[in-house]
Formats: C-alpha cells, sequence, structure tokens
C-alpha cells in the first residue's frame, strides 16, 4: 500500500535544509517528489550519495534553470505537478522564468511553496541568513540556555526543521486542500522567523500574563527549576528529569529517596535547596542505574543518549523510530497512519538519476 500522499506530485528545485527537508516529509508520506538539481551540485551533508537523507525517496532531474529548454522542460513537469517547492531569494524564480505567474499560466491550480529565513517581504527580505540568526530576532535563541551563561544554540532544529520545513509542509497541504476546493493554487510564504515565531507561542502568553520572567534560567521550562533539568550522573553521563506535576514530582521524590527530606516543589526561595538534593541523589549512581531505577515510572526521568545511542533504546527499537538503509541509521517516516501505511523511504538518489524515467513517466517532452 502506497502512502497517504500518493497520487500527489512535487516538484522541488533543489535548495539547502528546510525546503529539502519538507520535500523528504512529503516523499515519506507518499508523494512523487522530483528533485530538479543542477549539474554539479553538492549535498548539505558533504557525503552525498547514501547519506544525503534529506533527498530520500525522491527522484532526481538535472536541469540547469539558466537554460531555456531545461526551463522549459521544468515547466512541463510543473504543469503535470501539484506542488512546487523553491528555497531561492524573493525574485530569484521570477527572473528564472519559474515564478508563480510563469508556473499559474501552465498550472492553475498548482500550490507554489517558498521557503526562506526572513521571508518574502520585510526590509531584510533579501538578505543572506540561517538558522541561528533567524531564532535570534524571534526571541527564541535569547530564551535558551542557563541564567548564568550566553544562549545555546539548539542545533538548527527549531529554525530551519521546526519553524521552518514543517510549516512549509503544513502550509502546502493547507493550499492543496483550498486548490481541491476552489480549483485555484496560492503561494505559500513559509518563512523562518514567521513559524519560530509561531513555535513560541505559548511562552509569549505565559510572559504577557507574568507567568514568564524575560530571562534566560529563571522560568519553569528554562532550567530555571530544578524539577525540570539535566543531571550529571556518578560516570559524567546526564539524567533528564520533568517532574512537572506534583504526582510525578512525588514519584522522582521517592525514587531518589528524597521524599521526607525534600523542600516544597513550588517554593522559589528554596529551589536550590532542592536542586542540591536531587543533583547529590544523581550524582551518586551511574547512569545505566537510574535508567534502571526509572523504567516504566511516571517520575518524568529518562537517559540523555547520543545521537549513536538513541536507536538503540529499547521502546524506540519496540516502535521502529529508527530504520537503517544501505548501512546508515536514520530517522524513520512519521507520523504513522492505521490505514495508509507510508511508503517504504527509497534511496537518495545521485544527481539525474531518474531523468529519463520521470519525463517518460510525467509524459514530458524532451526540449532541443
Amino acid at each position: 500500500m502506497a502512502g497517504p500522499l500518493s497520487g500527489i506530485r512535487v516538484v522541488e528545485l533543489s535548495g539547502l535544509g528546510p525546503g529539502p527537508f519538507a520535500g523528504m516529509l512529503l516523499a515519506d508520506l507518499g508523494a512523487d517528489v522530483v528533485i530538479v538539481q543542477r549539474p554539479g551540485g553538492t549535498a548539505l551533508t558533504g557525503g552525498g550519495g547514501r547519506y544525503d537523507l534529506l533527498n530520500r525517496g525522491k527522484r532526481s532531474v538535472l536541469a540547469n534553470l539558466k537554460d531555456p529548454a531545461d526551463r522549459d522542460t521544468v515547466l512541463d513537469l510543473v504543469e503535470r505537478a501539484d506542488v512546487l517547492i523553491e528555497g531561492f531569494r524573493p525574485g530569484v524564480t521570477e527572473r528564472l522564468g519559474l515564478g508563480p505567474e510563469d508556473c499559474w499560466s501552465r498550472n492553475p491550480k498548482l500550490v507554489y511553496g517558498r521557503m526562506t529565513g526572513w521571508g518574502q517581504d520585510g526590509p531584510w527580505s533579501a538578505m543572506a541568513g540561517h538558522d541561528i540568526g533567524y531564532i535570534a530576532v524571534t526571541g527564541a535563541l535569547g530564551a535558551i540556555g542557563r541564567a548564568d551563561g550566553p544562549p545555546q544554540v539548539p542545533l538548527n532544529l527549531l529554525g530551519d526543521f521546526g519553524g521552518g520545513g514543517m510549516y512549509l509542509v503544513v502550509g502546502v497541504l493547507a493550499a492543496l486542500l483550498n486548490a481541491k476546493t476552489t480549483g485555484q493554487g496560492q503561494v505559500v510564504d513559509a518563512a523562518i522567523v514567521d513559524g519560530t515565531a509561531h513555535l513560541s507561542t505559548l511562552i509569549f502568553g505565559m510572559l504577557a500574563s507574568g507567568g514568564w520572567q524575560d530571562q534566560r534560567g529563571v522560568n519553569m521550562l528554562d532550567t530555571g527549576a530544578p524539577y525540570y533539568d539535566v543531571y550529571p550522573t556518578a560516570d559524567n553521563r546526564h539524567l533528564a528529569v520533568g517532574a512537572i506535576e506534583p504526582q510525578f514530582f512525588a514519584e522522582l521524590l521517592a525514587k531518589l529517596d528524597l521524599t521526607d527530606t525534600a523542600p516544597p516543589q513550588h517554593d522559589p526561595a528554596r529551589w536550590p535547596e532542592l536542586r542540591g538534593q536531587i543533583a547529590t541523589a544523581i550524582a551518586a549512581h551511574p547512569l545505566s542505574h537510574w535508567t534502571k531505577v526509572f523504567d516504566g515510572s511516571d517520575a518524568c526521568a529518562a537517559p540523555v543518549l547520543t545521537l549513536s545511542e538513541a536507536p538503540s533504546h529499547p521502546h524506540l527499537a519496540a516502535r521502529d523510530t529508527f530504520t537503517t538503509r544501505d548501512g546508515v541509521p536514520q530517522p524513520a517516516a512519521a507520523p504513522r497512519f492505521s490505514k495508509t501505511p507510508n511508503t517504504p523511504t527509497a534511496a537518495p538518489p545521485t544527481p539525474g538519476q531518474h531523468t529519463e524515467e520521470v519525463l517518460s513517466d510525467w509524459g514530458v517532452p524532451r526540449h532541443a
């Protein structure tokens, strides 16, 4: 059985980071994603081939977008597609003759997905940038870290993929539903600054209500609270503790043998004392000990694993959260569906690997 997006055709103009991630997610869900790669293009991973996981499940065609014949071939693909994804700076595809109006002249129902950091307008829209800068101006980066230290960079998960690629996919799916009803496609302007800000909605609500201080490391969810933090173990590993609810906090104390000595959970004046007791207890044993102690409990404590260790965690292994293809461990497709299983993930293509196959399958003529 094919995935839930079986029958949906996507043209992805090759890029880096969040755009390819969005295409990967659509491919994981069963869409026929054709990535248009320029001759001589390189992968973000540097290794290319089987390691270029953001291109898994896609088919590849080669095209020089500055060549009129290749541009016409891409427009022919667009004419037969449901979605186009591009991640260039604003105005680039228009100059190439592949902008929204160019594409809609061939296919009015096309959903045109645009992935940028700053968005399609605004004073910084034409500037270069990367994840770290996008999340910096939204306030998100400034909120992450300990009270006595600088902001901590959360890899590029928060901006590129959470605030960027995921929002592009949500927008594309919503626009597809709208196009099915109205017969008209539209532009999806997915900007990482917008998506990252949107992800912060809960925190902004707490800030407005007085339930959040606008500084790092003093709030419940930013390591300010001793019951929501990471603690070193005897073997220099770490245990994550997130016992927010009182019943979970009580179980945490019981597992740490602190029930009779710990100060009240919600007395900030005594948080240093509580933190010290938790830290001392956890530091007395290695991570393997605490992994067994908290296994199956409601104390909301979990081992902090490395990327290499994560696929072997018993719960993740039982759910097949990770898979291995061509010798490369990688996250499996998500989410899951009960009646339309996701399409098995195909290996990343080499540039141009499927050019003839795609043109034939999609009924696209060759241009001289």
